[in-house]
Order: C-alpha cells, then structure tokens, then sequence
C-alpha cells in the first residue's frame, strides 16, 4: 500500500471510530488550547508518543493537515513565541519573491568563509537547494537588503507574528532572536503553505522541502519511513527554555508529500534540527505502524 493509501485509511478509520480520549492517551492528545484528540488515530497516535518518546528533552506537535487541530502535543507553551531559526526561511525566501517578481538568485556557497552552518560550502545553490540544505549563506545574500517591513505582509498573510520592526538583513533568515513565532503558529503557517502551493514562489519551496527528505537535512525523516515521501524543514535556533542549553533542532515534517494528511513538529533539546529530524523519523514511523 502507497503511503497516500495508508494515512488515508488510518484517518478514515478514525473518523468512522469517533471514539472519545481517555487515561493517558487522552492526556497526550491534549494541548494548551483545549482540544483533544476525538478519533482512533489521536488515541493511538498520542498513546505511542507518550510512551515512547517521553524523554524531557523532546517537545513535539502532531497535527491534522486538514484542519490545522492538534491530535497529540507534549510542548509547554505552545503558543508563546520563540526563537525557531531557519524555520522562518521559506517564508523569507517569499518576502523576497514578492520584492523581485519571484526571480530567486543563483549563488555559490563558500562555507564557514561566507557565513554558512557547513565548513566547507555547499557549493553552488539555488532557492530549492538553498532550503532542502538550510544554506545560511544563500540567506544571508537573499536578505542582505530585506527589512522587516517587507516582511510584515507575508507575516501577516500566513498568519505569523512579526519580525521586531528594526530588524533588517540576516535577522530575517531566523539567525539571532529579532523573529520570534510561536510553534503553533509555525506549524500551521507551513500548512497554508501547502494549500497555497500553486501560488508564485511555492513550487521552488515545497520542492526544497522534497529534497531536504530525499538528500538534505531532513533526509532521517525519509530514512525512518517504510515509504519514504514527505516534506520536512530543519532549523536549530537559541534555547528558549530550561535548563539552557546553547541552542534546539527543530524539524517540521509533512506526510505524505503529494497531499499531506499530518504534520510533526519537533523541538529536541541541545542539538541541531538535522538530529531532530531523525527523531521526527521515528516517531512518524512508530505512529504509521
């Protein structure tokens, strides 16, 4: 069965189910605004969660892609904004599109000599590549002119806070802390990304999110999946929380990729968003199984 089939069929089978949360899994499926998970999959999908990766260093958000409701959360606060790093990059990459009739640069990165997470340069790049490889060079040349103020409008539009009003230039490719989102938000801004996804600029995007699983950054999350087929974005931004530590991976990841059915967001304590995708991974495969 193709992965499409298979998440189709589980959350079918949930919705007929509509059986109500209860104990532990119900607990699990529960978030900070209230809702609760109502089907068979949050039962089952929160209880596998819950039990399975419960270490304290690990935060996560399961959504329905359909309706942007969240069926399992561990993440306290989920709706206070924080530092979320290169996360912010598709939409970056937007604001830009927006200012230059979508035409996006070519560029060569040269590594840790022109401001890059790799040492040694990931070579020649462009949008797509820029995003499935998290190529802070290439955002750093894409928002060299870039103020918050042309910013705001896609911000606003995909339902994000705002970037703080005097930030201009890297700031706004999630380096440093002026761009502070809440997960939720987040999450729920890279749904509408897919929705949108015949719109100018999206196609470059949701592409570099492919190629992040199949080759990239998030290539763990591919890696996990008995039927490798999802989008995913890594980002590692300062710690936000405690204990301190020097900065958290995240990793947003959506499956299947031609039509999402759910969303993970995960947030790992300590690491880098490439060593959260492989955790995103694995729990994207235990609740598929």
């Amino acid at each position: 069965m193709d992965t499409i089939k298979q998440w189709s069929l589980v959350l079918i089978v949930g919705l007929l189910a509509g059986l109500p949360s209860s104990g532990r899994a119900g607990r699990s499926a529960r978030d900070s605004t209230g809702r609760s998970g109502t089907t068979l999959f949050a039962q089952s999908a929160g209880e596998v969660l819950h039990r399975e990766f419960h270490d304290d260093s690990i935060s996560y958000l399961l959504l329905d892609a359909q309706t942007g409701a969240v069926i399992a959360s561990r993440w306290e606060n989920p709706e206070t904004p924080i530092p979320l790093g290169s996360l912010v990059k598709p939409f970056t990459a937007l604001a830009y599109g927006e200012q230059h009739a979508f035409r996006y640069p070519a560029h060569i990165c040269n590594g840790a000599a022109s401001g890059c997470w790799l040492p040694r340069g990931h070579g020649p790049v462009d949008l797509t590549s820029a995003i499935a490889y998290s190529c802070n060079s290439y955002f750093r040349a894409l928002t060299s002119n870039l103020t918050a103020s042309e910013v705001f409008p896609v911000a606003n539009r995909f339902g994000l806070q705002t970037p703080d009003s005097s930030a201009s230039g890297t700031a706004m490719s999630g380096l440093g802390d002026h761009w502070r989102i809440s997960p939720l938000n987040m999450a729920r801004a890279y749904l509408e990304l897919v929705r949108r996804r015949n719109q100018p600029g999206l196609r470059e995007i949701l592409g570099g999110m492919a190629e992040s699983a199949f080759r990239g950054t998030g290539i763990e999350v591919d890696r996990a999946l008995p039927c490798p087929n999802a989008l995913v974005k890594t980002g590692t931004a300062a710690c936000s929380h405690s204990p301190h530590a020097p900065g958290d991976g995240f990793t947003i990841a959506m499956v299947p990729a031609d039509q999402p059915r759910i969303l993970l967001m995960v947030r790992i304590h300590g690491t880098v968003g490439a060593k959260a995708a492989r955790t995103a991974g694995q729990m994207l495969r235990r609740i598929q199984e």
